[in-house]
Formats: C-alpha cells, sequence, structure tokens
C-alpha cells in the first residue's frame, strides 16, 4: 500500500508546483518580478510553507517560470512546425515571442539584479528553443513566406531588437503593432512585402 501512497504525493506534488508556476507567472505578469513570494502563495491559496517547499528562495521561483516560459514556447514550436501553413506559422510563432519578450526580459534582469547566471538552466532549453526556431523558419522559406537571405542568427538578432522596440513603445499598442508590422514585412520576399504605408 505504501507504493500507490508515494505515487499520489509525488503526482500531487507535481501539480501543485505546476499550479504554483502557472499562479506566479500570472503575478509576475500583472505586478512585475517585485511581487513577493507572499503575494504568490496568497493567489495560489496556499500557505507560504508550500511555496518554499518546491521554491526555496524567490529567485529560484524566477528563475523557474523563466525557463518554464521557454519551455512552452519550445512546445509551441513543435506544435507549430507541423501546421499546414509553413509561412503563418512562423509568423504566429515570431508575435509569439515578442507578446512575452516584456515580463521575460524584466524577469531575467531582477534575476542578473540578484547575481543569478541563467546560462546554466538555460543551456539545453535555448538549444531546443534555437532549433525550433529555426526549423520554421526553414518551413517558411521552403514555401516562399519568408526570404532565403537570412538565417538563425539574424532572425534571433531581428527578435532581440524587435523586443527592444515593443519596450521602447511603453506599452502604446499602436505603435507597437505598426513597429512589428514594418518588422515583418523586412521578413518577407520582395514581391510578398506589403505595400501599407
Amino acid at each position: 500500500m505504501e507504493t500507490p501512497v508515494v505515487k499520489g504525493l509525488r503526482a500531487d506534488a507535481w501539480r501543485n508546483r505546476a499550479r504554483l508556476l502557472a499562479v506566479a507567472e500570472d503575478v509576475f505578469a500583472s505586478r512585475g518580478p517585485s511581487a513577493s513570494t507572499e503575494d504568490i502563495a496568497v493567489a495560489a491559496g496556499v500557505g507560504i510553507g508550500t511555496v518554499f517547499r518546491h521554491f526555496p528562495t524567490k529567485e529560484a521561483l524566477l528563475e523557474a517560470v523563466f525557463v518554464e516560459r521557454l519551455q512552452r514556447l519550445i512546445d509551441d514550436a513543435r506544435q507549430l512546425s507541423s501546421a499546414p501553413d509553413a509561412g503563418q506559422a512562423f509568423f504566429i510563432f515570431f508575435r509569439s515571442v515578442l507578446d512575452q519578450a516584456h515580463s521575460k526580459s524584466a524577469i531575467a534582469d531582477a534575476l542578473a539584479h540578484a547575481g543569478i547566471d541563467l546560462k546554466d538552466s538555460m543551456a539545453g532549453v535555448k538549444e531546443d528553443l534555437n532549433a525550433g526556431l529555426n526549423a520554421l523558419l526553414v518551413r517558411a522559406q521552403r514555401v516562399g513566406a519568408v526570404r532565403d537571405d537570412i538565417g538563425i542568427a539574424e532572425l534571433l538578432a531581428l527578435l532581440v531588437g524587435a523586443a527592444r522596440a515593443v519596450d521602447h513603445a511603453a506599452g502604446n499598442t499602436d505603435v507597437e503593432d505598426r513597429t512589428l508590422e514594418v518588422i515583418l514585412d523586412g521578413l518577407r520576399p520582395h514581391s510578398r512585402r506589403s505595400t501599407r504605408g
């Protein structure tokens, strides 16, 4: 009888951890990385001890949220890599990366300020994310939806630049949308670029 109980506890603990991560992501997204672990415990409806059992420090929780977001992007890239419209899949993914860019940067900045180097925890995740992004790029190029004179290095540089541009727009959605459209238009082959003024 002990094994099923242990298995049940493990599954329960895993669900608790996943729930805490989801709640923490929402809290950090709405209040910024300065939100406290107490805020997260209250939002999750658990005691602070439960939070610390899974994440011994706030920095550990921030890091887990950061890595979880990247993992979700990897999952999205894999799912989109079999979408029937390769061009649309690529542009959906590009936009989804930028949708998360601001809060991701804020979390990364908070971790850097706390002296935490994300290189170790991100090593495998970053490699998988780049592979997923490259697969989407190559598929989109094969069907002529994306210009064929760029590779993953240029695409990553564009994503970084686009993320900074979104930050610079400071929540002005009209400016964000127009700026993003210019960047996306530049990714299309010349004959397929928008003629919007």
